[in-house]
C-alpha cells in the first residue's frame, strides 16, 4: 500500500516526534541537545516555522510547531535532521543513520489538544523516571512556560496568553495544568496520531478541515469499499 503523504497545513500547531534507530540515543552528550535546540532555532526561522515547546529525551524528541506556508514544516525538519547528524558524526567519530526513518507529525485542533499536548511534553521526562516533577528536566520548554526561565526563541500560543491578564497568573495557571496533566485519553490520542500522521480534532473540526486538503485526514474503516449496486 502507498505511503500517505505527510499532512501538514499552514497556521495549524503540529506535533512531531522523532526517534533514534533501533531506539538508540540521539543526544550523546549535554552539548549535544544544545547544539540541537540551536539549530532547531535557526532551521524554524529560516523556514517560517514557529516554535512554540519542546522536549528533548535520551532516544527522541517532541516538538509543537506551527509552519506559516506550504512546506515549510517539511523543510525544517530536513535541514534540522541534516545538520544535527553531521554535528553528531563530526563529534563522536561516528557514520551512517542516526534517525528510525523520517520524521512523524500529527496536526492539531489549537482549542481541544494544544494545551493538553504541551503538558504530554513537559510529563514526558516524569513519565520516563528521569525525574520526579518536569521543572527538574532541564531539557525541555516547561521551564519558560512556569516562570522559570526565558526562552526568548520560543513563541507562546495564542492559546496561552489566554491563561492569563499578566506573567504571574499566565505561569501559575499552567503550572496547574501540568501538574493535572492530560488526561489517559488525551495522551493516548496524542502519540497515536502523531505516530499515524493523522490529524487529531473534533469530528466537526476535522470535517472543516477536510475541505482544505485533497489528503485523507483519519484512519479509514477496516476492509474492502462495499460494492456498489
Amino acid at each position: 500500500m502507498a505511503r500517505l503523504p505527510r499532512l501538514s497545513i499552514p497556521g495549524y500547531p503540529h506535533h512531531v516526534i522523532q526517534r533514534g534507530n533501533n531506539r538508540q540515543p540521539v543526544f550523546l552528550s549535554e552539548p549535544d541537545r544544545q547544539v540541537f535546540l540551536d539549530l532547531l532555532r535557526d532551521s524554524a526561522a529560516g523556514e517560517g516555522v514557529v516554535v512554540h515547546a519542546y522536549v528533548l529525551m535520551d532516544n527522541h524528541f517532541h516538538l509543537l510547531l506551527t509552519p506559516s506556508v506550504d512546506g515549510a514544516l517539511s523543510r525544517c525538519m530536513q535541514a534540522l535532521g541534516r545538520s544535527y547528524v553531521r554535528h553528531v558524526n563530526r563529534s563522536h567519530g561516528r557514520s551512517g543513520t542516526l534517525w528510525e526513518g523520517r520524521y512523524r507529525a500529527a496536526l492539531l485542533q489549537p482549542e481541544a489538544y494544544l494545551l493538553p499536548c504541551m503538558a504530554y511534553l513537559d510529563l514526558n521526562p516524569v513519565r520516563h523516571g528521569l525525574v520526579l516533577q518536569p521543572q527538574e528536566w532541564p531539557w525541555s520548554s516547561h521551564a519558560h512556560y512556569a516562570g522559570l526561565r526565558v526562552d526568548r526563541w520560543l513563541t507562546p500560543h495564542p492559546l496561552v496568553w489566554q491563561l492569563g491578564n499578566t506573567p504571574f497568573d499566565r505561569e501559575s495557571r499552567y503550572r496547574a495544568m501540568v501538574a493535572q496533566g492530560p488526561t489517559a485519553e488525551q495522551q493516548a490520542a496524542l502519540t497515536r496520531s502523531a505516530l499515524a500522521g493523522w490529524a487529531l480534532g473534533t469530528p466537526e473540526f476535522l470535517a472543516q478541515l477536510q475541505q482544505s486538503t485533497q489528503r485523507r485526514l483519519t484512519r479509514g474503516r477496516p476492509g474492502r469499499p462495499p460494492r456498489t449496486g
